[in-house]
C-alpha cells in the first residue's frame, strides 16, 4: 500500500518512529478516515471536532477540510510538533494540545461547545477514555471512535450474551451505541495483531434509564459482574452486608431471581437494583 510507504517516509522525515508505550498505529487508509467523518458529520453537521490521537494525521487531513473548529489532542511530543507545523497556516481553526486526553482538562482548554470527538484510540487506553469522555459528555455528546473489534461488539453488545459486562452496561445506561463499520487489520501502520471497528457513540445528559443515584448504580454494576459465573446471591452478598441489607430482600424487592446472573440483567434490571441499594434498610 503506498499509503504505508509513506508514513514510513513521514516517521523518518521527522525523525521518529511507532512508540509501543504508546499503543501507537498509525491509520494509512484514507478511506476510512473519509467514512469516520462521514459518519461524524451525520450525527451533528458541521460541528466542531476534537481528534484524539491524531499521530501522522490521516483522519486530521481529512477533518481539517471541513470548515468548522477543529481540536487535535496528541500524547507523543514528536507529533504534536509535526502537527503544529503542519498545520501553522490554519493555527486560528486547527488547535493542538499536546498531553493524555486521559488527564488532560479538555472541558476547559476546549473553547467550543457541542463539540464531536473522533479518533483511532490506542487499544492500551481505550476503556480509560471511554470514560472520560462519559464524564465530559456534556462539553462532548457525541463520539466516533475506532476500537479493538472486540471492544467495540463489547460495547454495544446486549444482555445474555458473553460480551455483556461492567463497561456496555455503564456506558449504554449513558449512551446510544452502534457499530458503523468495520475495518481491517491492513488499514494501519505498523499493521497491528487484531482488526478494528467505528462506533458511534450519542451520550445522554441524564441516565436513559432511572437508576437514582449513579455512583451507587455503578458500583452496584460493578459488583454484579466482579463474580460474573456465581448467582447474583452471591455476587451482591458483600456490597448488602456492607449496606446492612438482606441480599434475598434486595432481590426480591427489584424482582429480580436470587438464582439469576449478570449477563442476564437488562438497563432496566441494573438500574431497579441500583434504586433498591439506595432505600434505607
Amino acid at each position: 500500500m503506498g499509503a504505508r510507504r509513506e508514513a514510513r517516509e513521514a516517521l523518518a522525515a521527522a525523525g521518529l518512529r511507532p512508540q509501543r508505550r504508546f499503543g501507537q498505529n498509525f491509520l494509512v487508509d484514507p478511506a476510512v478516515a473519509v467514512r469516520i467523518v462521514a459518519t461524524a458529520d451525520a450525527m451533528a453537521p458541521g460541528a466542531p471536532m476534537l481528534e484524539i490521537g491524531p499521530g501522522l494525521g490521516a483522519l486530521t487531513e481529512t477533518l481539517a477540510a471541513r470548515p468548522a473548529p477543529l481540536w487535535l489532542v496528541e500524547l507523543d511530543r514528536g507529533l504534536a510538533a509535526r502537527l503544529r507545523e503542519r498545520f501553522a497556516a490554519e493555527a486560528a481553526r486547527v488547535h493542538v494540545l499536546e498531553g493524555d486526553a486521559t488527564t488532560l482538562p479538555l472541558d476547559e482548554l476546549v473553547a467550543d461547545a457541542d463539540v464531536t470527538v473522533v479518533g483511532n484510540l490506542p487499544y492500551n487506553v481505550s476503556t480509560p477514555i471511554l470514560f472520560r469522555l462519559l464524564a465530559l459528555r456534556a462539553r462532548f455528546p457525541r463520539a466516533v471512535l475506532m476500537l479493538q473489534r472486540e471492544v467495540a461488539v463489547r460495547l454495544a453488545s446486549r444482555p445474555d450474551t458473553s460480551d455483556w459486562g461492567v463497561l456496555p452496561v455503564l456506558v449504554q445506561t449513558l449512551a446510544e451505541v452502534r457499530v458503523a463499520f468495520g475495518v481491517s487489520r491492513r488499514s494501519f501502520h505498523p499493521v497491528p495483531k487484531v482488526d478494528s471497528a467505528v462506533v458511534a457513540v450519542r451520550w445522554s445528559a441524564a441516565p436513559r434509564v432511572d437508576v437514582g443515584d449513579l455512583e451507587l448504580h455503578r458500583t452496584v454494576v460493578r459488583a454484579a459482574f466482579g463474580q460474573r459465573r456465581k448467582m447474583l446471591r452471591n455476587a451482591l452478598a458483600a456490597l448488602a452486608a456492607t449496606r446492612g441489607r438482606d441480599v434475598d430482600a434486595v432481590l426480591a424487592r427489584a424482582g429480580i431471581a436470587p438464582s439469576a446472573r449478570a449477563e442476564t440483567l437488562g438497563l432496566d434490571d441494573f438500574a431497579r437494583l441500583a434504586r433498591v441499594f439506595a432505600e434505607d434498610a
